[in-house]
């Protein structure tokens, strides 16, 4: 192969690549809003930029031969059909890892540290092309969660039933059981209560009389509404009860291990304090993140609280699911709302009150208003 031949090739690529990761940044930017999405694709196009460099610009257009190039007259069908915006970005995406793969394959002919940057190049596409699949299909499947529930293990199984019961009536959209005093057997025990009510209230409110005489009820059961079953701390017991999600700290297993556990189905959400541990969530491949604490809780104690300026932050930058954490209630939600975070998730709010489902409902509200 001679050398022009090379640059041709390098040539095509390095302008496939760069246009699709325009097209990419577009996407974030205006369609998904994701300011920090944004500026990490915009760094990657950039960098690309610079890699180029070892391949002077009088080489490519010398070389370059558009009009006797083979490859203009050939499409296909596919090329020309794109369902949405974000099927455009997924094709762009595919155009730009294939595109790096060449850079680094026929670098390595000319210029084998330009063969290296491709290659970092296209590992960092990787990570970024995970953290926006993650973005936008968590926002998907969480789209309709505002109020998040945080329950503990109760005084009895019947008190325990009675008070998810009440949350689930009063439009909680997602139900984490956090326990530390519980054993094992008991927590697991609780945990898999807490999965059997949920999907039993489930049936019993959306599933038709007709349809629960019929004996069908088990090929239905998969796709009726219900919250979402969240377990803090322990994969292995939400493992085991088949619930929706796990919740992570700061000091708990990484994301990474929680999926190794748990696979790539199962919600992993991430607790974050700083701004930058919630960039970080979102590269990890958090499904959500909870931002705080906000105010003072009457259920955890915390030795800082980075307070309304870090959900104004998140808020600003961030479109990965994010629910505003600590001490809130019916009366401090507005400030939570004037940030921009738009869900939130509380304890004592409504576990606590007289009537927990008349607690869920009224902050449901709120957040519902706010959100129309």
């Amino acid at each position: 192969m001679s050398e022009q031949a090379v640059i041709r090739i390098l040539d095509a690529s390095l302008n496939r690549a760069g246009e699709g990761l325009r097209v990419v940044e577009d996407y974030v930017r205006f369609a998904l809003d994701d300011r920090h999405l944004t500026g990490l694709f915009k760094q990657l196009r950039h960098d690309l930029t610079e890699a180029a460099a070892a391949l002077p610009w009088s080489d490519r257009h010398a070389a370059r031969d558009t009009q006797e190039d083979v490859g203009t007259a050939i499409n296909t069908a596919s090329e020309l059909q794109r369902t949405d915006a974000w099927n455009v970005c997924l094709a762009s995406l595919e155009r730009v890892k294939q595109s790096l793969r060449s850079l680094e394959e026929f670098s390595k002919v000319s210029s084998p540290d330009a063969a290296a940057r491709f290659e970092s190049l296209r590992y960092r596409l990787y990570t970024l092309e995970a953290a926006l699949g993650q973005t936008v299909h968590a926002a998907e499947r969480l789209g309709g969660v505002r109020l998040y529930a945080l329950v503990d293990g109760g005084e009895s199984e019947a008190a325990f039933v009675e008070l998810v019961r009440q949350l689930i009536e009063g439009g909680a959209g997602a139900i984490q059981l956090r326990d530390k005093g519980l054993s094992n057997r008991e927590l697991i025990d609780r945990a898999r209560l807490l999965v059997e009510t949920a999907r039993t209230l489930a049936m019993e409110t959306h599933i038709s009389p007709d349809l629960a005489r019929s004996g069908l009820l088990g090929l239905v059961a998969e796709g009726t509404r219900r919250p979402l079953i969240i377990i803090n701390d322990r994969p292995d017991v939400a493992a085991i009860v088949d619930a929706d999600g796990v919740h992570l700290g700061q000091d708990d297993m990484s994301v990474k291990d929680a999926r190794a556990v748990l696979g790539p189905r199962t919600l992993v959400g991430v607790s974050t304090h700083s701004i930058e541990q919630a960039r970080a969530a979102v590269l990890a491949g958090a499904n959500y993140i909870g931002v705080g604490p906000t105010f003072p809780s009457k259920t955890k104690d915390f030795a800082s609280f980075p307070g309304l300026a870090l959900l104004r932050q998140v808020a600003a930058e961030i479109r990965l699911p994010a629910f505003a954490i600590g001490g809130i209630d019916q009366a401090n939600v507005a400030e939570v709302l004037a940030t921009g975070i738009r869900r939130v998730a509380a304890s004592s709010a409504v576990i606590s009150a007289n009537s927990p489902r008349g607690a869920a409902s009224k902050l449901l509200a709120a957040l519902q208003n706010s959100a129309s």
